[in-house]
């Protein structure tokens, strides 16, 4: 790293009242219809935006939601996090209807010392994800028309190349958030000498979705534990049946070579030795009932939910004594309860290393909605990160563009 970016502090202590501050913060929260069901993102995003109007900013909040494809769909408004916003803020968020168009430019206008607004989704125009670079840039410089500064505090979007992120850091003064400074720094002591004994562990479907994680970290880590629906091709790569649990084929000769890398390194890899099976899924009222067998004895006609209890046993019991743990990806279908119990095991045993004082780390994504779902306080962890890819591109050791952007004082004239 040639050169440390700005400080949100840095940026206040320059004076930020009357300027109008673009902020790209992270709200793709989870909804039901309108309802929002996981609002953590927004109460993350909380800080950077209040700290900001206290100082006397005119804050100009910018977000996407989902995946629209370039243009507007109504099931994927920012319209309900505007109003979870701003009852937060304990002020009110104006909302834009659109993302540069009028209403933007209106919105902005209107905009008092210390108020806030937030645009309309900002992928419904293409420009913000286009590979173009000249259409993607040719849109940050309408989103940067509209203010003064910059400060990026959407750490689940800091390994996109994205308009929002990248481009229009490269247009006017910038700092990094204070949400973004916290997920770099707990990442920087996941990689940068952890305190040992240092555990990963790893769930969720697919093995290739880890690949660089388990590469980078077999160096790095004391133990490894598996589960989820990636862990079924380990199980192959030690010539075990998994009946129809999901399977990557082609990923089998890859495992094989990790759990002899592992044991040649010294890295113990943890795998479950029993796994709650049901014939298919979702389960509904026939027989057999989901069951627990052996995992070396998967029936052929199962597939493979969760972990089993000795499993989960096992896993805690793993965990004991770390000092670090980084954990991304349930151990199975948590949403059902009878394939909850995994990944309960999991984040019961991460609440306890941190109690004990260790530093417990729950990577984002499903891992944060499963914590949550599942009835654990969020200040139980040492940290829930907002960025599922992005910790792990991170912890793959790759390079994240919307940091990297933020680490130089070039703007465009």
């Amino acid at each position: 790293m040639t050169q440390i970016a700005k400080t949100l502090d840095q940026l206040i202590g320059e004076g930020v009242a009357g300027r109008r501050v673009l902020v790209r913060s992270d709200l793709n929260v989870p909804l039901d219809g309108s309802t929002i069901t996981d609002d953590g993102r927004i109460r993350a995003s909380v800080p950077t935006i209040k700290a900001l109007a206290d100082a006397g900013a005119r804050v100009v909040v910018v977000a996407h939601l989902g995946r629209p494809k370039g243009e507007p769909e109504a099931r994927y408004s920012l319209a309900p996090v505007a109003a979870r916003l701003g009852e937060l803020l304990g002020r009110d968020v104006a909302f834009a209807t659109d993302t540069v168009g009028e209403s933007a430019r209106q919105t902005v206008a209107g905009l008092v010392d210390g108020g806030v607004a937030l645009l309309e989704n900002v992928r419904f125009n293409a420009g913000e994800t286009s590979k173009d670079d000249v259409e993607r840039k040719a849109f940050a410089a309408q989103l940067a028309g509209l203010a003064d500064a910059f400060v990026s505090d959407g750490f689940g979007v800091v390994h996109r190349k994205q308009a929002s992120v990248y481009d229009v850091a490269e247009l006017l003064p910038h700092a990094m958030g204070t949400l973004v400074a916290a997920e770099l720094d707990v990442m920087t002591r996941l990689t940068e000498n952890p305190e040992r004994p240092y555990a990963v562990v790893l769930g969720g479907s697919k093995v290739s979705d880890k690949l660089g994680v388990i590469d980078n970290l077999l160096g790095k880590a004391d133990t490894l534990l598996i589960g989820g629906g990636m862990v079924f091709t380990f199980l192959a790569a030690q010539g075990h049946q998994v009946g129809k649990s999901l399977l990557e084929e082609d990923q089998i000769a890859t495992c094989q070579g990790y759990l002899t890398r592992a044991a040649e390194a010294g890295v113990e890899i943890v795998l479950p030795t029993d796994i709650v099976v049901d014939t298919a899924f979702p389960s509904g009222e026939r027989e057999p009932a989901p069951r627990v067998v052996a995992a070396d004895a998967i029936p052929a006609d199962a597939l493979g939910l969760d972990i089993g209890p000795a499993s989960g046993e096992t896993f805690a019991a793993a965990l004991q004594g770390a000092r670090t743990v980084f954990w991304n990806g349930p151990m199975g279908v948590f949403e059902v309860p009878a394939f909850a119990d995994g990944t309960r095991a999991v984040a019961q045993a991460l609440t306890e290393v941190t109690a004990a004082g260790g530093l417990s780390v729950v990577g984002g994504g499903d891992s944060a909605a499963a914590v949550r779902t599942l009835g654990f306080a969020d200040d139980a962890f040492g940290h829930i990160s907002t960025g599922g890819g992005a910790s792990l591109e991170y912890l793959e050791g790759k390079v994240l563009p919307g940091i990297t952007v933020l680490e130089s004082d070039k703007v465009a004239g």
